[in-house]
């Protein structure tokens, strides 16, 4: 794994020998983009929260390590093997958009990587890479670590915020995005464990090396966590623009993959004739999870799984969501049964469409993905279960 390889201080020494301001010109430079899923431009995140009025002084950044989205799993490895990087990442951020705390909200599941997490830190305040001087350059920068409560929907940006807030983990509404108006309103940054690693390899190793790798649009190394159908499950690296057939060779699938489910619970099911597409953010984009479903896998069984997971997690804040995800479960239910028709199939594609466009936030746009690519892709599949008129 390239991120192994990187020196711990390295980047956050390059970093604090320069402006602010190049840093973030460094950031820029690289083209990296969110790896959380969402794939917005990190730099110019940074370039907003930095140039956003801050009234009581306070910037916030923080790491959401709230790794929620089933079949990903590649965070909870990065904060038990290469913690240091994430931190240096923050640090690194902190310097840059000029904020003094920063904030690691962890999954409440990761509990058991809490204490390590803060061995850590208090081992970088004691090397000096933490604290009220950072690296002797007066920076002053420290981390504490949160909890969440296992509340899948407080992965969204917005929902975490209100959690540590103290608040019911709820999606806001927008306007002021949270580089304006975030954490106590104040200017506040929001990336994923991956993201601020790699900002750290992108401050030690140069803008060039990392934009020299993956596509002229989808720049720079990809974690993946590759489960399901495969010899060899695990976390793998990447460069983004790397194929779907490859990730599958590389894991081992036996050439026999019906499917792929690229992104998670909530992303979309790719077939196996277009396992030559690419994994990127103009292609099939994903926050990491990648999950093979072999040729005895019954997808409609997967579809059912998924909407049960959501229905479950949804906060019930928006109708869209709190009603969609029910009605499409049951849908899915009704096929299983058989007991359902080709004009009620018609009804929930229409159901899935208004979710994406009229959900308040990520979860609720995202749920019905997986059953519409379904249907897109396995129509032959899907409709053998539904009875044909007599």
């Amino acid at each position: 794994m390239t991120l192994a390889s990187v020196e711990t201080g390295q980047g956050l020494r390059a970093a604090c020998a320069q402006a602010p301001e190049t840093v973030i010109a460094t950031v820029q430079k690289s083209g990296i983009r969110g790896r959380g899923g969402a794939g917005f431009p990190t730099g110019l995140k940074w370039q907003l929260a930095a140039a956003a009025p801050a009234p009581e002084g306070r910037r916030f950044v923080l790491c959401n390590a709230d790794e929620g989205e089933p079949g990903t799993f590649k965070d909870r490895v990065l904060l038990e093997d290469l913690a240091d990087l994430v931190f240096e990442g923050m640090t690194i951020a902190g310097h840059a958009i000029g904020a003094k705390e920063g904030i690691l909200y962890l999954r409440g599941e990761y509990i058991y990587l809490l204490a390590g997490l803060q061995a850590t830190l208090e081992r970088r305040r004691a090397e000096g890479l933490l604290g009220d001087d950072v690296l002797g350059t007066g920076l002053a920068f420290d981390i504490q670590i949160r909890m969440g409560s296992g509340a899948y929907v407080c992965g969204e940006e917005t929902a975490m915020i209100q959690s540590l807030e103290g608040r019911r983990g709820e999606p806001r509404n927008r306007f002021p995005y949270p580089v304006v108006a975030g954490l106590h309103q104040a200017p506040t940054i929001v990336n994923n464990v991956e993201t601020f690693a790699w900002v750290a390899a992108i401050m030690a190793r140069g803008a060039d090396w990392f934009a020299s790798i993956g596509t002229d649009n989808s720049t720079g190394p990809k974690l993946l966590s590759v489960s399901g159908d495969v010899a060899r499950p695990g976390t793998y690296e990447f460069p983004l623009g790397v194929t779907i057939a490859e990730v599958l060779a590389a894991a081992d699938d036996g050439g026999k993959a019906k499917a792929v489910v690229v992104g998670g619970a909530c992303g979309q099911c790719v077939p196996a004739r277009d396992f030559s597409r690419a994994i990127s953010y103009e292609d099939v984009s994903t926050g990491g999870a990648v999950i093979v479903l072999g040729p005895d896998r019954d997808l409609l069984d997967v579809a059912e799984n998924f909407m049960e997971f959501f229905v479950d997690e949804s906060c019930g804040q928006c109708t869209p969501c709190r009603v969609g995800n029910v009605a499409i479960l049951e849908g899915i239910r009704a096929m299983r049964r058989g007991e359902f028709t080709t004009e009620q199939l018609r009804d929930l594609q229409r159901l899935g469409g208004t979710m994406r466009v009229a959900s308040k936030c990520g979860l609720g746009q995202t749920s019905p993905t997986f059953f519409l690519s379904l249907v897109e892709h396995f129509a032959d599949e899907i409709l053998d279960r539904v009875p044909t008129p007599a």
